[in-house]
């Protein structure tokens, strides 16, 4: 029966490797069955293996890539059900097309495993290679490093804080090498286990000594989060815009702000041009700390262009700094090559507004507190690329609207890679979402204080006494690691090439 069934899933390849990806992605938040993920690869591992050719090899990793980004992304969809009967249509499309195209990053790994010979090349191999797909996912067409395999550790802070040291990228060459020593093991190999173990240790023991080590009291910056979680429908219907502003404001007041350093709202909370339209700015001041600042997000506009921004503003009205949105969002924010769009959806190509981008790495600087960086939105999720090599600032500030995926597994998506960026960096995160996940995360990755996805609410939190560590990978970002990991892939290569030429010679 055992081998019956086995020969059935090695004769249908490509829908067994298309199910072991559709059951990866349960790996990822919110889940976090992190055995899926280290399971499922062990075990396409196997099917890998019996493939004849290098053509049999890339199927088999197309179609697990297929599935775990189709299963790990499919929240992508739910943006077009917000105007279900304009975009509804596209639904399927989309959930297919993602499937579709990030497969091709999981392609390359899988034949690099079909090239090596030994067990040990096999499992090495493929490690690197995906890594450098994974990293050369964070920038082609702009980049989209959503869900990297690391990140399935950040389900608990002890597993994730050697972050600090080579970054989710390597993390995730961990975790390839974690299914590796699983398959090893499976395939007889002892010393495949003893690996397993060797790196959970290893991970366990530097994450308890770095979070034993750390100053979680609470320090003297003091922090209001809003969350009014407006339905996505109703946050620009103009309608009600007037009552949107009054519910931020009215919240913001519904306790004395008086010890309160910094009120934060969300990505776009203010729907008006408040460098123009003074009745709004002067309501706006009721929000305002009496001693403190309000950060929020509104659209800039500049006379030609307009900009998703965050501002900073004073009790006196007064703009204390500005940051424009300096990552936009393809198709969300903009349209590549608009101009030579097919005719039939230039229609739905027509209701995305195209915004100019700011520049990068700008810290803010208010009075004599600690420069905070500033990001919106999905700037967050790119390793190595939320702080400058220098002029670092403090702590980090986001503003965010995950409104548009409902109550999907992309908010706490999106919330993990928040919690990985403050490890790598060693940066407390201040994240304030109009619908949730709004939160707290102190340089170690941990949430000090939250607020539950679509909860109506707002949260006062005292940020961490230690608003920064210092992290290697802070200082170097994905340089050292990459490198570190095409120099691994080269020695392998030539290696194998040795090995081969000598068999070939003494057969």
């Amino acid at each position: 029966m055992i081998k019956k069934t086995t020969e059935f899933f090695y004769k249908h390849y490509k829908w067994t490797a298309l199910l072991l990806g559709l059951i990866s992605a349960a790996g990822f938040a919110p889940v976090y069955a992190v055995w899926a993920t280290v399971g499922t690869l062990a075990a396409v591992f196997f099917l890998t293996d019996a493939a004849q050719n290098f053509r049999q090899a890339a199927a088999i990793g197309y179609w697990y890539g297929f599935g775990m980004f189709a299963a790990g992304f499919y929240w992508i969809g739910n943006a077009l059900l917000v105007d279900a009967e304009t975009f509804g249509w596209l639904y399927p499309i989309v959930l297919l097309g993602t499937g579709a195209f990030f497969g091709l990053f999981t392609v390359i790994p899988f034949m690099v495993w079909h090239y090596f010979s030994g067990l040990w090349q096999k499992v090495s191999g493929f490690a690197c290679s995906w890594v450098l797909l994974e990293w050369i996912r964070s920038f082609i067409l702009t980049g989209f490093p959503w869900n990297p395999l690391g990140s399935v550790f950040v389900f608990e802070p002890m597993f994730m804080q050697t972050a600090s040291l080579w970054g989710v990228y390597g993390l995730s060459f961990l975790a390839a090498f974690l299914s590796g020593g699983v398959y090893m093991f499976l395939r007889g190999h002892k010393s495949g286990m003893v690996v397993f173990f060797c790196i959970m240790l290893f991970m366990a023991g530097f994450g308890f000594w770095r979070i034993t080590n750390f100053d979680a009291r609470p320090g003297d910056i003091k922090v209001r989060l809003v969350q009014p979680s407006i339905p996505q429908q109703m946050k620009w219907d103009r309608q009600v815009l007037e009552d949107n502003f009054e519910t931020y404001i009215r919240m913001s007041r519904m306790q004395p702000a008086d010890e309160i350093d910094f009120i934060v709202w969300g990505e776009t909370a203010v729907p008006f041009d408040l460098d123009r339209d003074w009745h709004h700015l002067n309501k706006i001041m009721e929000a305002v700390p009496p001693q403190g600042y309000l950060i929020t997000g509104m659209v800039r506009f500049d006379g030609k262009k307009a900009y998703n921004s965050l501002y900073v503003f004073n009790p006196d009205g007064g703009v204390e700094g500005v940051y424009d949105k300096s990552h936009l969002v393809p198709f969300g924010e903009y349209i590549p090559l608009r101009n030579y769009l097919p005719e039939w959806i230039k229609p739905v190509a027509a209701n995305v507004s195209d915004f100019g981008a700011g520049k990068k790495y700008k810290n803010i600087e208010v009075a004599a507190y600690p420069a905070f960086g500033a990001l919106i939105c999905y700037e967050i999720i790119f390793p190595g690329e939320v702080t400058g090599r220098t002029n670092r600032p403090s702590w980090l500030v986001v503003l965010t609207n995950d409104g548009w995926y409902g109550n999907s597994a992309g908010p706490y998506q999106h919330l993990a890679a928040a919690q990985m960026r403050a490890v790598e960096e060693g940066l407390t995160i201040v994240r304030s979402a109009n619908s949730g996940i709004s939160a707290v995360i102190d340089p170690l990755g941990r949430i000090v204080g939250s607020l539950p996805l679509n909860a109506k609410g707002f949260l006062d939190v005292s940020l961490p006494r230690n608003l920064e560590l210092q992290t290697s990978y802070g200082k170097n970002k994905n340089i050292y690691v990459i490198s570190f990991i095409v120099l691994i892939l080269c020695v392998l290569c030539i290696y194998e090439r040795l090995i081969k030429q000598y068999c070939a010679k003494n057969s």
